[in-house]
Order: structure tokens, then C-alpha cells, then sequence
């Protein structure tokens, strides 16, 4: 693999998208059965895409599928299969030793193990073993707060909700959820702000929108699919402004894959019509520059005698909290905006002026917003900015938050949430006839502190990498190896596996793609996309191994091993997948007609009151709120000269590395790097390609003991102040502690560091 930073000159998408995938198809599957299976993904009849959220056209293109989508199922169907021959001839202690991107290159699990502390390797045992143990380990602790059940996002409804089922059948609310530590700030914010803690645009908005502003997100590498809707709008003339600290190519030009004629000249559109480099931690400051400007000039009109700026109308009819809100944005000092979000007043003034002109606005954000301290303040500023002209609940206008995993909104909507409604309580009891707990439980952060002190005994993982995806790794690397117990239900080896317990179990079951066979016949399952949508998922392909089972009969073969006198029919439900839908309906009632409905193509769309105007918050209305400063991240209080923030490369998904080039920002075979401004390597008196140390600083500014170094600095286009380097290798740079206080958010993007030079 060759090593090398090299200035990548070609739009997204095109040519380097199809030759990428084809890379990965060749490595990873079987072309005459596999390749064909790909043209099923994303179809009413096929299954649904295990990468991101993004919704589905109702007319889809014939091959509806992305680069990052191909890789997805690529390494989900692969032909290489990590088993008890792979386990013989590697302990855990040399395992540990490898790369994230080996252990999960080496193949799909196919059979149920079990750790063996004698020989330190995984050993196969039988499923009806493994769930007797498992059972019989979670029956032997005196209370059930001392197991977390932590999910993934690519988790199914029907799973997740069994997954709930049995964890409040068992006496919990610990749910740890991946949503924890990417869009917690949106669940919590928008829920605040207008009553639903979800986006309120549909597919079709985009299609009649005047503007689109992205901020905060890298939908190139993150959401491929998202730049088909936005070379669409910008080919009908509407506009679109990107924002974010580095120039990312899915926000600057597009080559269409699907589109011959742009494939076979080469050709391009231009996306974003203008693009603002913000600092990191500087988005806050920059909105309510954005508001104290269209205020002002509001107020301007208005002592004219011209026609308000403002929907005056919308805010008094349907918000409180404005005059609020305007106090505290015309008392924003310029200096202190320019300072902290690193644009002139100019810049914002051009920001201002084309939200000012769009008669309907969409704003899309992702990650750079939510993962600070104070994210979800931040969401809550970008609410305020659309309350404003009355740019929520009207066509082609709203809030759009990108969510990552394919059903991470899905699974917290069927119950996966530490502080679950009593309303759902109440009906989750009524159905099953018991009575569950009502007490919070535990999100991903008291979760691993809960490990750390010693408070947890049992982790139970449905998917995911959570040792590898939470802050502080190697403060709690220790704490994981001391659990009793730690079950990992997965489809990939990766390092979490790894951090084995006094008895540690791996659980191997279908991926999306794969037929899932019960009594009743091939099931399927639903997923809920970012902008609400429910679809049915049904698998094509044969499963790679004869012993692995879907997520939903895991869920029942451990809940009736730990549960032995539950009430509820374990086996009934798993035999046939509408049961769980039929009690889904009943407990949530928006499911309603829920198994007639998703036999639909495209399925439903599930009611978003805000989207309706039907404000449902106390007071009935949609709520201006107000966050007191301009700093998102006020540990960097102290003026740290330089603020580290973590972002995926291209060729990764979340904790899932894919191979080790990020093509768009030009590196390729590497990941130990740190990206900077040529002007910022100036001030500290690097090159391009030498190496440096990067180390944390405590909030009062001094240095920590958590480094990263011999870092290769690549010289990029990007905001001066603003470092950024790769997740998960950076996770260790951030402690427990460092979070938002109200959602829980990590502060993944904003992480004060200081540079030396490495000897």
C-alpha cells in the first residue's frame, strides 16, 4: 500500500467513485452472486442500504447506490469468514495488536464463541449454550442496573424494540445508544425548541426550496447519495452555501454516476454557490452574528416603512422567546464574533443577506454542530435562525439533521432511550401485563462511567464498536476487562471484542442483506430513515454461515435463558415478524396499520407535528432559545491557540475502516495525519509532510498526558486556529468529563490541543 498526500483533483463522485468501488468489490465478494444482489439495495422489494440514513426517491434510479453504500455491502457480504480455525491460530493479546482495519477485513463471524482466559482465544460453543450462560450469569446479579445494554444504529425496529422488551421485562432503563454520541443534541434540542426531537423536512422539500444551507457536514463521504438532491436543486437554480472549517469536495462539485452524459465528457456541477471556513467551535458565534444582522436590519425596514424582513405573523402566532433571543444577539459584540467564528462581518453580512432573500430555506447539518459542549445549544440556534422568517413547517423549508447508521432514529423511536415517556411505559406494560421500571437509566457516558467505577458488572452489546467509539479509550480499556460479563452480538470482528470480560461471548447473526428465515417463512424487517420514512428491509442473499441467526432471535434465546419465567411468548414473536409489528402498533400508536402499510413501495411516513405546525412543547408553541455567550465549547474558554477536531476519512463508515485512503482530501495508505491551514503551519513553523505531537490540554490550559504522536501534517485548505484528525484514533485525546451537560454529547469537534515539533 503506498503512502501519499497528493492533491486529489476530481469532483465527487465520477470515475474515482466507480474505480473505489470496484476496488472494493474485488476484494471483498463474490462478483456473480454478489454484484447482481447490489441492484436490489435501496428497492420497495430489497433490502435497505446498512450505511447511512439518507432517505430513498419514491422513483428510484435503476442502480440507487453510492460509493460509500457498495463498500458497506462489500464488507458486509464478503466471502472471508473469521471462525474457530481463524481463532486457533490467533490469541486475543496478538489480535490486539492489529489494526482496526484488519480485524475487521479478516471476514464475517459464523459461528457463537466464547472467550477462553487458558489459551486466550475464542473457542465455538453451541447457541443453546451460549444463551444458557449468558442467562445464567445475567439471573446472578442482585440488580439489574448492574448490566448495560448498549445499541447500534443499525439495528432493526423490530429488533430494538425486543431489545427494550427484554432489558425493562429484566428491571432496566441502560440503554446506551450510538445516537448518544453523534445527534443526542438534535433529540434533545429540536424536542425543546419545537416539540419533536427529529427533522421536519420530507425528500420532496427539496425539490421546492429557494436555498439550502449546509453546515457542519461532509455529505461526500457521509451521505453520498444527499448530492444527487443537491445537484438537482442547483441544476433548477436554487442556491446552495456550504460552512465548515475545511473545503470538502461533496460540498464544492459533482460528476453524477448515474448520469451518462456527465460520466462519459466528464463533466460537473457546481454545488455550493458560495462556502464560508468557519473555526472549529465557531458556529455559534457565526449564527448569532447571522441574526443579530437580519434583526438589525429588520428593524431598519420596519422605521422605513419597508416591507419586514421578518415573518412577524408566523413569530407571533406560533413562538415565544423572541424577544429573548433578541436582546441577547444585539448585545453580541462584532469583535467577539469575528474573534471566536473566524469570518468578517462582511462574510456574515453575504450569509445573511441570501437567507434574507430565500423565500423558503432548508438548513442541513451533521456532526460539526452537535458534538460540542454545547451542542445542543447549537441546534437550538439553528431553529431560532429558521423561526425567524417561518422557515419550519411550510413546503420546502425546515430543519434537516443527517444522521448517520441507517436506523439510529429508528430505534430510539421504538423504545431504545435511557429516559423512556411513562406514556410508553404505561402501554409497554399494559401489553405485556408487567411493570416496567421507571427510574432513568443510563446514556453511553454514564454507561462507561458506570464501567469505570465499577457500578456496571454486564455489557451487552447489539452491534456496534463501543469501546472504540467512546472518549478516553484507554482510560477504560482497564475498567472493560474487569466486567463479569460482556456479550458482543455482531457480523465483524473489531476491537471491543477484544476487551474481554471474566466470561465474554460473541454472537454472530445476518446482515441486512441476507435472507432472514423463521417458521413462518423469509422475513422482514424496518428501518426509519432521517426524515421519518419507515420501509420495509428484506434480505436476497444467501447468509454466510449455516449457524447464524437474525438479531431478533438472539434478542428472544437470551431474554428466555435470563428471564425463565417471562411474560412474554419469546419464540412466538421471532416465528413470524409481524407479531412484533402488531405489538409495536399497540404500544405506539403512530405505528398504526404498520405491517399493511410498509407492504406499500416506499412504505410510510411516520406523523412529525412540528412539520404541521402543531407545536408540542409546554407551552404550545415553538420556543426561541436563548444561549447565553458565543462559545459552543467553553472548556476552550482559556483561548486555546489551536482546537483539534475528529472526522471520518472517505474510505470509513463510523468505527468501520474501509481501507486507508481519504481520496477527497488527497491522502492515501495513511491515516496518521493532521490536517492544517497553510497559514496555521506558518504560525507554527511546519511543513507540509513533516511530523509533529499533538497533546491535550486540561480546561485551565495545561498540558495533559493525553498525546498523539508523529502525526504527518498535511497542508489543506481550511480555517487557521482548527487542526482536525481521524476518529477513532483521536477518541483518547478527549476525556469522560468533556461533554455537552445537557444532551451528554461528547466533545468530539472542539478539543484544545498544543503542536510541537516531533524529534
Amino acid at each position: 500500500m503506498k503512502k501519499k498526500i497528493e492533491s486529489y483533483q476530481g469532483a465527487a463522485g465520477g470515475w474515482g467513485a466507480v474505480k473505489s468501488v470496484a476496488n472494493a468489490v474485488r476484494k471483498q465478494m463474490d462478483i456473480r452472486q454478489d454484484v447482481i444482489a447490489m441492484f436490489d439495495m435501496n428497492k420497495p422489494e430489497g433490502f435497505d442500504c446498512p450505511g447511512c440514513a439518507w432517505p430513498d426517491p419514491k422513483h428510484s434510479a435503476s442502480f440507487d447506490i453510492c460509493e460509500n453504500g457498495a463498500k458497506a455491502i462489500a464488507w458486509e457480504v464478503t466471502d472471508k469468514q473469521v471462525n474457530a480455525s481463524f481463532f486457533a491460530e490467533n490469541t486475543v493479546q496478538s489480535l490486539l495488536t492489529w489494526g482496526d482495519h484488519e480485524l475487521e477485513a479478516a471476514g464475517r463471524l459464523t459461528q457463537p464463541l466464547k472467550y477462553d482466559d487458558v489459551s486466550d482465544c475464542y473457542k465455538p460453543l453451541s447457541w443453546q449454550q451460549a444463551f444458557d450462560e449468558i442467562g445464567e450469569r445475567l439471573q446472578s446479579y442482585s440488580d439489574p442496573n448492574q448490566v448495560e445494554f448498549y445499541t447500534s444504529g443499525r439495528t432493526s425496529n423490530e429488533a430494538a424494540f425486543l431489545y427494550q422488551l427484554f432489558a425493562r421485562e429484566y428491571g432496566s432503563n441502560n440503554f446506551p445508544d450510538c445516537s448518544n454520541m453523534c445527534h443526542e443534541p438534535t433529540s434533545v434540542g429540536l424536542a425543546a425548541s419545537i416539540g419533536v426531537g427529529k427533522g421536519t423536512v420530507l425528500l420532496e422539500d427539496f425539490e421546492k426550496c429557494d436555498l439550502v444551507i449546509c453546515i457542519g457536514h461532509n455529505p461526500g463521504t457521509n451521505h453520498p447519495r444527499m448530492l444527487t438532491s443537491l445537484r438537482a436543486l442547483v441544476k433548477r437554480g436554487a442556491k446552495m452555501i456550504a460552512i465548515n472549517p475545511l473545503q470538502e469536495r461533496g460540498l464544492e462539485r459533482f460528476t453524477a454516476p448515474q448520469n451518462p452524459f456527465e460520466m462519459l465528457t466528464n463533466s460537473e456541477t457546481q454545488l455550493a454557490s458560495a462556502y464560508y471556513n468557519v473555526r472549529i467551535g465557531g458556529d455559534m458565534a457565526l449564527l448569532k452574528g447571522m441574526m443579530r444582522l437580519l434583526i438589525e436590519r429588520d428593524d431598519a425596514a420596519s422605521a422605513a416603512g419597508r416591507p419586514s424582513l421578518l415573518d412577524d405573523e408566523f413569530i407571533q402566532t406560533h413562538t415565544i422567546g423572541f424577544d429573548e433571543l433578541r436582546r441577547d444577539v444585539l448585545n453580541s459584540e462584532w469583535k467577539d464574533i469575528e474573534r471566536i467564528s473566524g469570518l468578517s462581518q462582511t462574510q456574515i453580512a453575504e450569509l445573511a443577506d441570501a437567507y434574507a432573500a430565500a423565500e423558503r430555506t432548508i438548513i442541513c447539518y451533521g456532526m460539526g454542530i452537535t458534538q460540542h459542549e454545547h451542542g445542543t445549544q447549537n441546534v437550538q440556534q439553528l431553529v431560532n435562525l429558521l423561526l425567524m422568517k417561518g422557515n419550519i413547517g411550510k413546503p420546502g423549508a425546515g430543519i434537516c439533521p443527517l444522521r448517520g447508521h441507517s436506523n439510529v432514529q429508528g430505534d430510539r423511536t421504538v423504545g431504545i432511550t435511557e429516559k423512556p415517556s411513562a406514556e410508553f411505559l404505561a402501554r409497554l406494560g399494559e401489553r405485556y401485563g408487567f411493570t416496567p421500571p421507571h427510574a432513568p437509566g443510563h446514556a453511553a457516558i454514564a454507561s462507561m462511567q458506570a464501567i469505570c467505577t465499577g457500578q456496571a458488572r454486564a455489557l451487552i452489546c447489539m452491534g456496534g464498536n463501543f469501546a472504540l467509539a467512546m472518549p478516553d479509550r484507554e482510560a477504560s480499556a482497564v475498567p472493560l476487562t474487569q466486567l463479569d460479563l460482556t456479550v458482543h452480538v455482531a457480523t465483524k470482528l473489531n476491537r471491543s471484542h477484544l476487551l474481554t470480560a471474566r466470561h465474554s461471548y460473541i454472537l454472530p447473526v445476518l446482515g441486512r442483506s441476507e435472507i432472514d428465515m423463521q417458521k413462518s417463512g423469509a422475513q422482514a424487517v424496518t428501518v426509519e430513515d432521517s426524515m421519518s420514512m419507515i420501509h420495509a428491509s428484506r434480505g436476497v442473499l444467501k447468509p454466510a454461515g449455516v449457524m447464524l441467526k437474525s438479531e431478533c432471535a438472539v434478542v428472544a434465546g437470551i431474554a428466555q435463558a435470563a428471564l425463565p419465567q417471562s411474560v412474554v411468548a419469546w419464540e412466538y414473536l421471532v416465528e413470524d415478524y409481524d407479531r412484533i409489528r402488531n405489538d409495536i402498533e399497540a404500544v405506539l400508536p403512530e405505528f398504526a396499520d404498520y405491517n399493511q402499510r410498509i407492504r406499500h413501495p416506499g412504505g410510510f411516513h411516520l406523523i412529525n407535528a412540528a412539520a404541521e405546525r402543531r407545536w408540542m412543547t409546554p407551552s404550545g408553541k415553538a420556543n426561541f432559545i436563548t444561549s447565553k455567550g458565543l462559545l459552543e465549547d467553553p472548556s476552550s474558554a482559556f483561548n486555546s491557540k489551536l482546537v483539534m477536531a475528529t472526522v471520518r476519512s472517505h474510505d470509513q463508515y463510523n468505527t468501520t475502516i474501509y481501507g486507508m485512503d481519504d481520496r477527497y482530501r488527497g491522502v492515501f495508505g495513511q491515516r496518521d495525519v493532521v490536517f492544517m491551514s497553510a497559514k496555521q503551519a506558518k504560525i507554527c513553523r511546519v511543513k507540509n509532510g513533516e511530523r509533529v505531537n499533538l497533546i491535550a490540554l486540561t480546561p485551565d490550559g495545561k498540558r495533559s498526558s493525553r498525546r498523539m504522536d508523529r502525526l504527518k501534517v498535511v497542508i489543506y485548505p481550511m480555517a487557521d486556529r482548527s487542526l482536525v484528525t481521524y476518529f477513532p484514533e483521536s477518541n483518547h485525546m478527549l476525556t469522560l468529563d468533556n461533554h455537552d451537560p445537557l444532551s451528554g454529547i461528547p466533545g468530539y469537534k472542539s478539543i484544545p490541543v498544543e503542536l510541537e515539533p516531533s524529534n
